[in-house]
């Protein structure tokens, strides 16, 4: 996989960097990655291949429903394999070999992404009006992910780490989500991470001293 450079996702990651919202924080980050393999890539490939055959050998789950489609079909099994070495170029550090295919979904659109987007990033986008002229913040994001992987031809799919095992927790996590935008056809990949963290805890604010007698108070505001 090869990291690539798009200007146009530069402006959103700059904005996404560090929403400051009071006492929540919105992050988000957008990286382009072609699907050739490069430096250890195929080496790996090879291995995630034998771990998922060997995954169906032991499993009768090969049901065409399942989240990456049947994973008795090739085309499937390299679909995922990108997914995985997307992660793993995101995150070289973080081992990734336990995750399992059932952590991916595949039920995901556009107008499924853009309702999750519009429920959690809502104050988020009220902020890029506030200091950008233009588009709206969905808007734009739209016209600059058809521009890298044309959303018409892509898979859209959404990642769901173990709470135990998961490289995006931060301290004072609230909410996450992780969306890859996949072209076949351009053999390209878009990952996009956004996430809410509490900027009391953040900053060490004693959570043993938080009052949770009222939840309502707690997320008050909040984009739930």
């Amino acid at each position: 996989m090869k990291y690539l450079e798009y200007t146009p996702l530069d402006r959103i990651n700059d904005f996404l960097n560090h929403v400051n919202l009071g006492e929540r924080t919105i992050k988000g980050c957008l990286e382009a990655y072609s699907c050739k393999h490069t430096g250890t890539d195929k080496k790996l490939s090879l291995s995630l291949e034998y771990e998922i055959l060997d995954y169906l050998g032991k499993s009768s789950d090969t049901d065409s429903s399942s989240p990456v489609e049947c994973l008795s079909n090739r085309s499937s099994r390299k679909t995922l394999i990108y997914l995985l070495l997307t992660l793993y170029h995101m995150y070289p550090d973080y081992d990734f070999s336990a995750v399992k295919a059932h952590q991916f979904f595949t039920d995901e659109n556009w107008d499924s992404f853009k309702q999750i987007f519009d429920t959690y990033m809502l104050d988020a986008s009220k902020e890029w009006v506030e200091t950008n002229e233009g588009s709206p913040l969905l808007d734009t994001l739209y016209k600059v992910l058809d521009e890298v992987v044309k959303l018409a031809e892509c898979e859209i799919y959404s990642y769901n780490p173990d709470s135990d095992a998961d490289p995006f927790q931060e301290r004072g996590s609230i909410w996450s989500f992780n969306f890859f935008f996949y072209n076949r056809k351009l053999k390209r990949v878009v990952s996009f991470r956004f996430y809410c963290v509490s900027n009391l805890v953040a900053d060490g604010f004693p959570t043993d001293e938080l009052d949770y007698d009222d939840d309502e108070e707690i997320f008050d505001g909040m984009d739930m």
